[in-house]
């Protein structure tokens, strides 16, 4: 049997590649304009900075998290999100020590060993930024700001975004008490593993999937009803930032998001799909995160989004670029010498940047033009033994069927001219 790829992966193939590579340009080119700087870390990393930063009771950590011991016997583990890896980057290469904040940004492959199903895979992309070392809402505003701004210029309809405040670790307590006041009776009807968060994290309860679960949090405290002074004032700021930016939100006390780290704001962009609503982005502030796996007191915010996703949404909403063709011109040549000389012509068109091509197959003048035309090249460069005696290029529009003579001297000159006006 043929080896196959692992369960959960894909293959991105030309013809798909282009809609990747489209998404990364208007990503990159969003973030230049925030100025926001990429940064790359190791795919995989210490096991226990996912541990202490992701937090214990999450499931990334408890079941989806792709672990191995090295050769030396250290645990390692393939990165199931990024920010853990930014934080302690942040710290281990003192990017505290620079003007503060550092706003980044990345894109690349996580890893996540969960059943696979349409639009999740066990290894997927994300896009996601970072600000550290800035505590305003002003931030907050700015970072939810982005991200509805790229689904903008992507052409995107029907987003929303869903943002709540968590609090801090005073307002925190004041609602676990209470959501554990409220859900000790109903304990024995939730799942196992809510039942388990009862003790070490009940908030985590608000975001579990299961029916009967959501069903028994039905009325149950928000964050929003126990918000300390400084936590309401902080939500209030960058709810008012929003607004007046003309970013379309709605105040969703049930939203918790998944990760143990998040403190005050926190945030999801939803897209309606096929008639349903879906999240393509999520993220919020974590003002302790960089302490807690051994930096100094660094306030942070940020959000991570889906490739996988976005691209999702936008093949629904046809909101993809038609595909081009991925050659300008392709060069018609027989007989060996008018191979040699068209080559070192295609070699000087490739130096000024003109994607260009030629028959690699050995195939007769008729078969190279089908293979140009299936291509969709706008124009055949021919060049037999007849043109090469004349030392005379011809160049053949395949959209329009008319055709032109030039000198080989002034083919390049010539071919160069049409690029440039995109004819």
């Amino acid at each position: 049997m043929a080896i196959q790829r692992p369960k959960g992966t894909q293959d991105l193939l030309p013809g798909t590649i282009e809609q990747w590579q489209y998404l990364e340009e208007t990503i990159r080119s969003v973030c230049r304009e925030y100025g926001y700087e990429e940064i790359r870390t190791p795919m995989f990393e210490a096991t226990e900075l996912f541990q202490r930063g992701v937090g214990q009771t999450t499931d990334i950590v408890k079941k989806e998290m792709y672990t191995f011991q090295d050769k030396g016997d250290r645990s390692m583990t393939l990165r199931p999100e990024m920010t853990a890896s930014v934080c302690r980057a942040y710290v281990e290469d003192k990017l505290y020590g620079q003007p503060q904040p550092m706003k980044l940004y990345y894109i690349g492959p996580m890893f996540r060993y969960e059943r696979p199903q349409s639009g999740r895979f066990r290894q997927f992309h994300q896009f996601g930024i970072e600000v550290l070392g800035a505590d305003q809402p002003i931030v907050d505003a700015e970072v939810i700001s982005l991200v509805w701004n790229l689904y903008k210029r992507l052409g995107l309809i029907g987003l929303e975004v869903h943002v709540n405040s968590v609090g801090c670790p005073i307002c925190r307590a004041r609602h676990r008490e209470q959501l554990q006041e409220f859900l000790a009776a109903r304990k024995s009807k939730l799942c196992n593993d809510c039942q388990e968060r009862f003790e070490r994290n009940p908030l985590r309860i608000l975001d579990c999937k299961n029916p009967s679960c959501q069903e028994e949090t039905v009325g149950a405290p928000t964050t929003k009803d126990t918000l300390c002074e400084d936590c309401s004032t902080h939500f209030e700021k960058v709810l008012a930032i929003l607004g007046r930016a003309g970013v379309v939100y709605r105040v969703n006390p049930r939203l918790v998001r998944g990760l143990d780290y998040y403190t005050k704001t926190a945030f999801e962009v939803m897209v309606e799909e096929i008639g349903a609503q879906s999240a393509i982005c999520g993220g919020g502030r974590y003002d302790k995160l960089v302490e807690e796996i051994g930096g100094p007191p660094t306030p942070g915010i940020g959000f991570a989004m889906g490739i996988e996703r976005v691209l999702a949404a936008l093949q629904v909403q046809h909101k993809l670029p038609e595909e081009k063709p991925k050659l300008f011109a392709m060069l018609i040549a027989w007989g060996e010498q008018a191979q040699i000389e068209g080559f070192a012509l295609l070699s000087a068109l490739r130096s000024q940047g003109m994607p260009v091509g030629m028959d690699l197959l050995g195939r007769s003048l008729k078969n190279q033009l089908k293979s140009a035309n299936r291509q969709g090249v706008r124009y055949a460069l021919i060049l037999g033994e007849e043109e090469l005696a004349r030392k005379v290029l011809v160049i053949r529009d395949l959209t329009l069927g008319e055709q032109m003579e030039v000198s080989l001297v002034d083919a390049v000159e010539e071919i160069n001219k049409k690029y440039q006006r995109g004819v």
